[in-house]
């Protein structure tokens, strides 16, 4: 079935053309989730919202651009969406230098490490990151799609490169630790 006829059969309410876009896209989606959620429980929530979203307004695409653009942006707007209710997204102190730049020397962290560091951040600074390093979105538009200010998104940004900096530092600290321990009883 091709996406056309597979969008259409949704638009009219077909459980079978639901399931198969679910099939289709669920990956896709559940990894956009997992950037901006705390663990992969919250994640398949966001994910199942996501859907529910897009089951209800698929109607509204008119096959004008990519459709799997059109659903991970849904996605991402869900997410924050659950996130504005819940007022984690508030800052309380904007005053940090415009723009911070974190330097680390360790690109050994692995991916699944780095992953798991994002998910730990605060909601706001971990949804400032994803949209800023990973989306490539702007500070205004980040603010926009927060309900924020640009400085609140700098600030946010700010805050999330430093966390990340001591955690990917305390994880480098801990291996070398490691390493001489286990070399040190070898000789």
């Amino acid at each position: 079935m091709s996406l056309e006829e597979l969008v259409h059969k949704c638009k009219k309410g077909e459980r079978k053309a639901q399931e198969l876009l679910y099939r289709q896209y669920a990956g896709v989606l559940y990894g956009i989730c997992l950037k901006y959620s705390r663990n992969k429980t919250e994640a398949e929530d966001n994910l199942h919202d996501s859907f529910m979203t897009i089951y209800e307004k698929i109607g509204q695409y008119k096959s004008k651009g990519s459709f799997e653009g059109w659903i991970k942006r849904i996605t991402v707007n869900t997410v924050l969406q659950k996130y504005r209710r819940e007022e984690y997204l508030s800052v309380v102190n904007e005053n940090t230098p415009e723009e911070v730049t974190v330097e680390s020397n360790y690109e050994d962290i692995g991916l699944q490490t780095l992953l798991k560091y994002i998910q730990e951040l605060p909601n706001k600074y971990r949804a400032t990151f994803n949209l800023y390093v990973l989306d490539g979105y702007t500070h205004k538009e980040i603010s926009e799609l927060l309900g924020t200010s640009v400085g609140t998104s700098k600030s946010n940004l700010a805050r999330a490169r430093m966390l990340l900096k001591e955690k990917i530092e305390i994880k480098v600290s801990q291996s070398i630790i490691g390493l001489v321990i286990v070399f040190g009883n070898c000789l």
